[in-house]
């Protein structure tokens, strides 16, 4: 896994290309349900445009790009470059076009529509509304039942994400932990149970870095 780029919430930017209007939405999307459904969405909202281009790019190997009657690989190519590109994932990105009488040919289509992306990811790292995630593992760490709550608690206090806690004959907490920290954070959480803890290490996640 390596570093990436997402968006925190969704953002809308419009540029003019030869009076036809490009209104660009780009939102966060975890899975490819999610990015479908704000496509949906988008293409309600703007149901008379007469183009609403697509494209988005999950994980490290989803990346999809929809023309919606451009010409082939002229709209969503480009935004799908567009995203790879500036170094997103696990996002979604609409450009509804209103055609505004005057030709663009493919080439200007292209910048049209890779412009649209490209403008709208700028506006977004210019407000702060961009979060770069790097790899974590998730560590489950194994305790008595005496020791559970000082593990949750200084868990808790500490710069790791607790993400769940279940009790059973023991008790077991999933942690997030930076790829280049597990070896400190065994060694952290051993000296606070004084070496009474089971560590194992999980699948590989993205956490805020």
């Amino acid at each position: 896994m390596s570093s990436y780029l997402t968006l925190k919430t969704s953002i809308e930017h419009e540029i003019e290309v030869r009076r036809s209007r490009f209104v660009c939405a780009v939102a966060p999307a975890g899975s490819v349900g999610e990015a479908q459904a704000f496509i949906a969405r988008r293409r309600a909202l703007h149901a008379g445009a007469t183009h609403n281009c697509s494209a988005y790019v999950i994980g490290e190997r989803v990346a999809k790009g929809d023309d919606d009657g451009e010409p082939g690989g002229t709209a969503g190519t480009p935004m799908v470059q567009a995203l790879v590109g500036r170094g997103f994932s696990d996002v979604v990105a609409v450009v509804t076009r209103y055609f505004g009488g005057v030709l663009l040919g493919a080439g200007g289509l292209v910048r049209a529509y890779g412009g649209a992306v490209t403008e709208t990811l700028d506006r977004a790292l210019d407000r702060g509304e961009v979060v770069r995630m790097v790899p974590a593992r998730l560590v489950r760490v194994w305790v008595s039942h005496d020791l559970a709550g000082r593990v949750e608690n200084g868990l808790r206090a500490s710069r790791y994400a607790v993400r769940e806690v279940v009790y059973g004959a023991r008790v077991c907490l999933t942690v997030a932990v930076g790829a280049d920290e597990v070896g400190v954070f065994r060694g952290w959480v051993a000296s606070l149970t004084a070496g009474r803890v089971e560590v194992s290490e999980g699948e590989w996640v993205s956490v805020p870095g």
